[in-house]
């Protein structure tokens, strides 16, 4: 019997039979074949599940896998991190389709499994590798990989991963050592994937933009309460995104918690935390994700994003098995619907390049409506404590207790926007920015070889500016009040065209539209834009003040109507100095304006 079907089978049978699964795991994988141990198996399988290895490990697998399976496997190095570190992911398929050109050719499905984006949370990493060796062994997944192409990232966070220390995540139970939530540069990598700061984003793009999956699998450990359920499976598109990839991504999510059920587990298709925090009988909040985050961003592909999350209270054996066991089930789904599921997604690349004029939602809410929810959780207190001052809850892991709780899941559009009708440029002065951006995400856009004049546009005018009093993940957020007016403007030479005929039209609206949560002029992108640099003095508005008094009765009118209307307005000489300064020639009208207009023709 073969190394990772004795292991495997070992494993299970321990976690059903209540005997510790590290002590028979560490006892199967010491008895069989010396070079197969050494070469094909993990650190973290060896010690039974109580540790886990450093990225040095991850290097040699990838380089042992693709000598091991000459003909099923590559290891390919796709970039390299801010301390200097290989990026590598590892390319195992039995199609004969082993580059990304040969898949695409062969219209053979891409599956991603991404580990380690945080890299504390790293069943991903150790579950991936036991789940590669059985699948290409034939042991589990039986014949999945003649059917896909399975693109494996072990470790995303890999500078992180390399901060190693005992008590990284304190809120989770093993393994004894791990890396960090974040990059070197102390960046969230689950919260770039629109801005895409960071090199290891940049490089993760490249990589999705080379071999366009059709399922991107992100694998996590979860915070939160002590509770009995041990996973959480969402995908999108389900709530959001093409209607025809909604109903296929609800049959693939529904699919692996039937099989995780099969096998024991307690799985969800929500986030398990509570709608207010420490408080058990709130309940349960389902949300659509915003693009920042994966599974939020590939629906704006137009392909599936899958968020999986392990139970952090679950020891780190049972969460590698169930990781394992939901990358196995992935797999599985793929090969029986991955060609069907590839063809709607396709069919919805064409339909998103005809979004011009539509109705496009940019935001979702979730409604009041809820559901009763019978959640398996644990006996507990709340009591007030003398070291918070606030209530505290602790969890009795030896008495389950059903909570009859529950869950608001009825998700609705809360901001929609007309798609313009051809499409949006972006101005001279931010081009060569937002031109990098724009390739990063693998979006179509062309420059202006020639100016084009007296044309009608739609301007963004902002009348209400906030910026966030702290950054957020190294920049300063916006937000904005404002609407879109049609003007006559002048687009200068070197302005991008970003047409929304394209198969990413969802994802450039993402990112230009003010009114999208994660839109990189909400991300700051564009700050200067809306900072005043020119002022008039005082005096001189003072001057300035009188004469259009004295040239313009209406104008006499409006400023006492203000003043005996708007109390804070009576009482601020600078607003009222501004009220004349914002009428004189002198005054910028750049300011508060969008450095980016919609287009309703194609220009030449």
């Amino acid at each position: 019997m073969k190394l990772s079907l004795i292991s495997s089978l070992l494993i299970s049978f321990a976690t059903l039979s209540g005997i510790a699964a590290n002590t028979v795991a560490a006892t199967a994988v010491s008895s069989l074949t010396p070079a197969l141990t050494r070469t094909l198996t993990t650190v973290s399988e060896r010690s039974g599940f109580i540790t886990t290895g450093r990225y040095d490990e991850v290097i040699a697998l990838c380089a042992e896998f693709e000598k091991n399976y000459p003909d099923a496997v590559r290891c390919l190095e796709f970039g390299r991190t801010p301390e200097g570190r290989p990026m590598l992911a590892l390319v195992a398929s039995r199609s004969g389709a082993l580059s990304a050109a040969q898949a695409a050719q062969q219209g053979v499905p891409v599956t991603l499994i991404q580990g380690g984006i945080h890299a504390g949370e790293i069943d991903g990493k150790d579950a991936g590798f036991l789940a590669l060796r059985e699948a290409l062994e034939d042991t589990n997944a039986k014949g999945a990989l003649a059917k896909q192409v399975l693109l494996f990232v072990p470790v995303f966070n890999i500078d992180g991963h390399e901060r190693f220390g005992r008590w990284n995540r304190p809120n989770q139970r093993g393994p004894e050592e791990m890396g960090w939530r974040t990059t070197a540069q102390n960046t969230n990598l689950n919260r770039d994937y629109v801005k895409a700061d960071s090199v290891e984003m940049q490089a993760m793009l490249k990589l999705i933009n080379d071999w366009d999956p059709l399922a991107t699998i992100d694998l996590h450990v979860t915070d939160g309460a002590k509770f009995e359920h041990d996973i959480s499976i969402q995908v999108e598109p389900v709530n959001s995104g093409n209607a025809g990839l909604r109903r296929s991504g609800k049959q693939f999510r529904d699919a692996v918690i039937a099989d995780l059920a099969k096998q024991g587990s307690l799985p969800l298709p929500f986030y398990m935390s509570f709608e207010k925090e420490d408080d058990p009988m709130s309940g349960f909040v389902d949300t659509v994700p915003s693009p920042r985050f994966s599974h939020g961003y590939f629906a704006l592909r137009n392909r599936f994003g899958m968020l999986v999350e392990t139970h952090s209270w679950k020891e780190y054996a049972t969460r590698v098995r169930i990781t394992r066991n939901t990358v196995i089930s992935v797999l599985n789904q793929v090969a029986v619907h991955g060609a069907e599921w590839r063809k709607l997604a396709l069919a919805a690349d064409l339909q998103a390049a005809t979004l011009a004029g539509k109705d496009v939602p940019v935001s979702y809410q979730t409604t009041r409506k809820t559901t009763p929810l019978a959640f398996r959780g644990y006996a507990y207190t709340r009591t007030h404590s003398d070291i918070s001052g606030a209530l505290m809850t602790r969890y009795d892991e030896s008495k389950p207790q059903i909570w009859n709780v529950t869950l608001r899941n009825e998700i609705v559009p809360q901001r929609s926007i007309v798609a313009p009708q051809a499409g949006y440029i972006v101005t001279a002065g931010y081009a060569d920015i937002l031109a990098q951006k724009l390739t990063q995400h693998g979006i179509v856009f062309r420059r202006l070889k020639s100016p084009v004049l007296k044309t009608p546009v739609e301007s963004y005018r902002a009348s209400k500016v906030d910026f966030s009093p702290q950054s957020f993940e190294g920049r300063q957020m916006l937000k904005l009040q404002g609407d879109w007016k049609t003007e006559v403007r002048d687009l200068p030479q070197g302005s991008l065209f970003v047409p929304v005929a394209q198969a990413k039209a969802n994802l450039v609206i993402a990112m230009l539209e003010p009114s999208a949560p994660d839109a990189l002029v909400n991300w700051g992108w564009f700050n200067n834009a809306f900072e005043r640099k020119e002022y008039m003095e005082a005096y001189v508005a003072e001057d300035v003040a009188r004469e259009q008094l004295a040239a313009d009765p209406a104008l006499r009118a409006e400023f006492n109507r203000r003043i005996a209307t708007d109390p804070a307005f009576a009482k601020s000489a600078s607003a009222r100095l501004d009220f004349f300064a914002r009428r004189h020639s002198s005054w910028d009208d750049r300011f508060n304006l969008y450095p980016v207009v919609r287009i309703a023709t194609t220009p030449e």
